[in-house]
């Protein structure tokens, strides 16, 4: 494995008795799209000023390659940082407000004119560089304040929020350009969001961050399919919860549960669990069938959402169960009894 362009370790920063990022160990490669997940509070902004000179570390380090950062004011570091309000100066155009990152770094006002052309073909603005930024959309202004963080050629691009200020059509569109943009120009960006699906979509891979700490870093399909934890398993989408007492361990690729709605199979854990452990059980609302044998309950809500049903049924200890299935012909009816599945390997065994 090649070495990491970013490495953070054990990185801490404390304001007076509280700690907002704690302990953080991670690796970033060079050309990753890397996410920062988390909800509001937990640290994720806090570690991305950090790495961008904002603010001073506590304790542990900030390394990219061989130099470390801390020694380095923001203005020298080799990143740059896109602000959620964009942070555009109103009193200049657009090509005024892409050039005010270029400062220093191109000698010349033909040259000065001919990059900033180049960062707003980037960015698909061509022709607006007179323009005003209060005559732009939301998502125009994104692209300026993206052109400008790009100006200066940074190894590693920071964006907290980008796409907060959005509405859901064209932060959509927004998140397909920027992954494209991402891909063609081979820069490492990171990105805070407290959204799950725009993380799923934009990144390679995705830290989520809890209370400060990063409790758990993959792609995206691993940290929907085996989460480490409840907090991840809720935060990365809709999800079933059985508390059950995990069985004595055996030969072979399953755990055997007795819960709640009955005895149960179950993909081993990852994390070492004795047996008689509290545990529950994630399984998502699509890994859930309603034919065939399995344990019996009433079906209890229905819901249309286009090109899926979610359903509720209701087991006979009163546990509720969602599944989502295909809007189909010979569906069972609100009311019927129904019996409800999934495959053991659809099932992760998570501490309670």
């Amino acid at each position: 494995m090649s070495a990491p362009l970013l490495r953070l370790e054990n990185l801490t920063k404390r304001f007076g008795a509280g700690t907002a990022v704690d302990a953080v160990s991670l690796d970033l490669a060079a050309s990753e799209f890397f996410c920062l997940l988390g909800p509001s509070g937990c640290g994720k902004s806090t570690l991305l000023r950090l790495i961008a000179g904002f603010e001073a570390p506590s304790s542990g380090a900030i390394r990219l390659g061989d130099q470390d950062l801390a020694a380095l004011p923001a203005h020298r570091r080799p990143v740059n940082m896109m602000f959620q309000s964009y942070a555009l100066f109103p009193h200049m155009s657009v090509g005024r407000n892409v050039a005010y990152g270029l400062d220093g770094l191109v000698a010349g006002r033909a040259a000065t004119a001919e990059r900033v052309a180049a960062l707003l073909r980037l960015v698909r603005l061509e022709g607006f560089a007179d323009r005003a930024p209060a005559t732009l959309s939301g998502g125009q202004r994104q692209r300026v304040a993206l052109a400008r963080a790009l100006a200066r050629e940074p190894r590693v691009l920071l964006l907290d929020e980008p796409m907060a200020a959005l509405d859901r059509t064209l932060r959509e569109e927004t998140q397909a350009e920027l992954r494209a943009l991402q891909r063609r120009l081979a820069t490492t960006f990171v990105v805070v969001t407290h959204d799950p699906a725009e993380a799923m979509t934009l990144a390679d891979r995705i830290g989520v961050m809890d209370r400060g700490r990063l409790v758990q870093v993959g792609r995206p399909a691993d940290l929907y399919r085996r989460p480490a934890t409840r907090f991840v398993a809720g935060l990365l989408g809709d999800v079933n919860l059985i508390p059950g007492r995990l069985g004595a361990e055996e030969p072979g690729p399953h755990r055997s549960i007795e819960s709640v709605v009955g005895p149960l199979l179950a993909r081993a854990p990852d994390a070492p669990l004795s047996a008689g452990a509290d545990i529950v059980l994630a399984v998502r609302p699509e890994d859930l069938s309603l034919s065939g044998e399995g344990v019996p309950g009433t079906l209890v809500e229905e819901t249309f959402l286009g090109d899926r049903t979610r359903r509720v049924v209701r087991l006979a200890d009163g546990t509720c169960l969602r599944a989502t299935t295909a809007p189909g012909e010979g569906a069972p009816a609100v009311g019927e009894a129904v019996a409800v599945r999934f495959a053991p390997d659809a099932a992760t065994i998570l501490p309670a």
